[in-house]
């Protein structure tokens, strides 16, 4: 057995591994952990696995270490979409769940579909990530706690407690984005990327790294188009026959960070940023909502950081490309 596939289905502390090939497939389960990783190792190379097709989940934190150990390994590494496996899984009208069936089910699903391989990011960028999204959480842990005391009517040793969280958070807020700041500066490509989204109008500091650190590398989109869809900005329909035809709304199937991130800049890109404006205020003549505007404008906005990003050129409003 040269080639096989490999289906992972990870958990916390565990993952279980089904192999396939020569057309049987075995089973065995490895604790998420180095020396788990070794173990998964050994027990390829004594099954004759030389050339592996791994395909797993994308479940964030938990899988994201046995990802890179499977591509540093010279394996090739399949990460897909819950979504994905779940459609499948129905599409066989599977009615058992457990991790073994999982597994199996994940490796069938490469077999069938062969999804594209999964290229790890540059660590500055992985470096870059993990401070956006802790700055992130930072502001969302901030905001509960000032909803707490501006709504507290607890006793005055609550609200201190609450108020001490705050300043806490404050300064680590702070710490963060010079973190954040720092990096950014200490880091040559990650510098100039940074000053072409901060060249749109509408694109704070504080976005440009967020959108960076969730794009992570623009070259692996083709198409702005493609970018909008990864971030789930773009417009479903559900039209059926005659009788069907509900409103376009947002499919909502991408990166939840990059529309969250989107949001109070598109607002300001309405008002200052001319291209925006301008395609903004032709929706609003068209009779289009004022939350469907603002759902285009966060297309628009991404359109432009697609375009900036890959021609290497900050923004100008005069420019086609930008203004169309």
């Amino acid at each position: 057995m040269n080639s096989a596939i490999l289906g992972i289905d990870i958990a916390k502390r565990t993952f279980e591994a089904a192999l396939i090939g020569s057309g049987k497939i075995k089973h065995r389960s490895f604790a998420n952990t180095p020396s788990g990783f070794a173990t998964l190792d050994t027990w390829l190379a004594a099954q004759g696995a030389t050339c592996v097709h791994v395909c797993m989940e994308a479940t964030g934190r938990y899988g994201e270490a046995l990802a890179y150990h499977l591509h540093r390994s010279g394996h090739t590494v399949s990460v897909v979409n819950p979504a994905q496996i779940k459609g499948f899984a129905q599409s066989e009208l599977l009615r058992t769940k457990t991790d073994k069936v999982d597994a199996s089910l994940i490796a069938r699903f490469y077999q069938a579909m062969r999804p594209e391989p999964w290229n790890p990011p540059a660590p500055a960028m992985r470096h870059l990530q993990a401070l956006v999204r802790r700055l992130d959480a930072l502001m969302a842990m901030r905001q509960q706690e000032a909803n707490r005391l501006d709504t507290s009517q607890e006793f005055l040793m609550v609200k201190d407690s609450i108020k001490e969280h705050l300043s806490f958070l404050d300064r680590e807020i702070k710490n963060t984005k010079k973190l954040i700041k720092n990096h950014v500066d200490g880091n040559p490509d990650l510098k100039a990327q940074f000053h072409l989204l901060h060249s749109i109008p509408g694109i704070g500091q504080t976005t440009a790294a967020l959108l960076l650190g969730e794009i992570l590398c623009v070259e692996k989109y083709h198409t702005a188009r493609q970018l909008v869809a990864h971030a789930g900005l773009a417009p479903a329909q559900h039209v059926s026959g005659s009788s069907v035809h509900r409103k376009s709304r947002l499919c909502k199937v991408g990166n939840s960070r990059l529309r969250k991130a989107l949001y109070f800049p598109s607002i300001v890109a309405k008002r200052y940023n001319p291209v925006v404006k301008a395609f903004c205020d032709r929706l609003l003549a068209a009779g289009k909502t004022k939350m469907q505007v603002i759902c285009a404008a966060m297309r628009k906005l991404l359109h432009l950081a697609f375009g900036v990003l890959k021609s290497n050129k900050p923004f100008d409003p005069s420019c086609t490309a930008f203004s169309s």
